[in-house]
């Protein structure tokens, strides 16, 4: 069944259905008479998160969530309703709602979205693939395996969630796109205690599948077992350094600094109106040659991987930084129709409830030629930073905080022990410039990464290979 049929059954066609096509159609050529843009997004959602701390089910919850956002666009100036059920009474007060921002404007409908015939993820429900039962034995099969790992460990914590989500989206030109989109999660922490000192370590995988692959023993087990490692790292380290050093970063998850710190201010919102650090720099170099960032939603089973975006334009795979240049912006409809240029298909929301602005989908920062062993001994007196953990980035100027969950000493050209308490301090633009090698291993993050702007929480991925950075400050806890 396509997605659109599928969808059909879910908000038009079920048995207790308030609202009919022909309805919603009525009502969105109201709203939208005399609008630049506007859609209409209908949306089903099933969720569940499992929860086990120390042997025991601590928390289950199963949620379903059905509503749609209405949104008009008259040139600047947008309107949006949305409701929390589907019916023509509620939908014919969100159309005379949103339609008053178009009211004496002479808009020409912007042109829908190029259909496409591409998935990137099975249609299937997590939820209802696998058994329930099944699901809390996984958990406890992960204590008890944490458990017999090592002796030291004596706490385990781990979940497992999921959520299955079908969205429709209506135009007034009787343009309807839709999409089925799978997401699971798990995540294994580990609390470990030696003489006394207790360190935790922590894992987390995902993406846009059903629960069998993540919960294949060989998976789980993995999961465990760097749970543990990071753990252990974290019995031996000792207080970081602290000042101005050279730092090499790790492959994968540490291009969450990457994201943060560089790809929100390469949003088409925040260039066009100027806030970001990147604004106007279009066609300039920002970044050290080889540097290469592309945001890429194509990715198949990736976290941050959509087949379309919550406007109904399929995903791109988009050129942000080229050799170093300033090449382009993440777009949804409303900003490249704004700047000019054509959508990326970068639009996108939370739920019904929110309306969509331009977000990251996967950002990844490509290959270069340098082998990472080669660039730790290129290391006088420096950090590794392996994986992070939270961190604060102001998007007008670029400045960040990270705080690194692993990091070593470089001395000599060697990585040596383990330190507890680095961050990293800098601006993004600045950062860029002082990329000094790149490695030849780009990896994606293991599927855990959430991002949030203005309110709003949806997934993404990230990824880079091994990066050297000449010249970051590091704040440390050593004496």
């Amino acid at each position: 069944m396509t997605p659109l049929a599928a969808t059909d059954r879910l908000f038009f066609e079920r048995a207790d259905a308030e609202l009919d096509r022909a309805g919603a159609e009525r009502h969105i050529g109201k709203a939208l008479a005399n609008a630049d843009d506007g859609e209409l997004f209908l949306e089903y959602r099933e969720s569940e998160s499992i929860s086990l701390d120390d042997g025991r089910i601590r928390s289950a919850g199963f949620d379903t969530a059905l509503g749609f956002g209405l949104r008009a666009v008259a040139g600047e100036a947008t309107g949006f309703a949305h409701a929390g059920e589907l019916s023509d009474a509620a939908l014919g007060r969100a159309a005379a709602s949103v339609g008053a921002i178009a009211a004496g404007h002479s808009g020409v409908a912007s042109e829908p979205p190029r259909p496409t015939n591409s998935r990137l993820y099975s249609d299937v429900n997590p939820l209802s693939a696998m058994d329930f039962a099944a699901r809390t034995d996984v958990l406890a099969e992960i204590d008890a395996f944490a458990r017999g790992r090592d002796k030291r460990v004596v706490q385990v914590m781990a979940s497992i969630s999921g959520e299955w989500q079908a969205v429709q989206i209506l135009r007034a030109d009787g343009n309807r796109v839709a999409d089925i989109r799978p997401l699971v999660r798990l995540n294994v922490s580990v609390v470990m205690d030696q003489d006394g000192r207790r360190e935790t370590g922590s894992y987390g995988t995902g993406g846009r599948f059903d629960y069998t692959a993540m919960c294949a023993p060989a998976t789980w087990r993995a999961a465990v077992d760097e749970a543990i490692r990071q753990a252990i790292v974290n019995l031996d380290s000792r207080p970081a350094p602290a000042g101005e050093m050279e730092v090499v970063l790790g492959p994968g998850w540490p291009g969450i600094l990457l994201h943060e710190a560089i790809g929100h201010g390469l949003e088409g919102d925040f260039n066009r109106k100027g806030t970001s650090a990147f604004a106007g720099l279009l066609g300039k170099r920002i970044a050290s040659p080889g540097v290469t960032v592309v945001d890429d939603g194509t990715l198949p089973d990736r976290r941050g991987s959509l087949t379309v975006d919550d406007e109904g334009t399929p995903t791109g795979r988009t050129t942000l930084i080229e050799d170093g240049i300033l090449v382009g912006f993440l777009q949804d409809r409303l900003n490249a129709r704004l700047m000019g240029v054509a959508p990326t298909g970068n639009g996108r929301r939370q739920s019904y409830a929110h309306a969509p602005m331009p977000r990251m989908t996967n950002t990844v920062m490509l290959s270069g030629k340098h082998d990472p062993q080669e660039m730790i001994r290129s290391v006088k007196n420096g950090l590794y930073a392996v994986n992070f953990g939270g961190g604060q980035v102001d998007i007008t100027s670029g400045k960040f905080v990270f705080s690194a969950s692993e990091a070593y000493r470089i001395e000599d050209g060697k990585v040596t022990s383990p330190v507890k308490g680095a961050t990293l301090i800098g601006n993004g633009p600045d950062a860029l410039t002082r990329v000094d090698m790149i490695g030849n291993d780009m990896m994606l993050d293991p599927g855990i990464g959430t991002c949030g702007k203005n309110g709003q929480g949806v997934p993404v991925g990230v990824g880079q290979p091994t990066l050297k950075l000449a010249g970051l400050t590091v704040g440390g806890t050593a004496a």
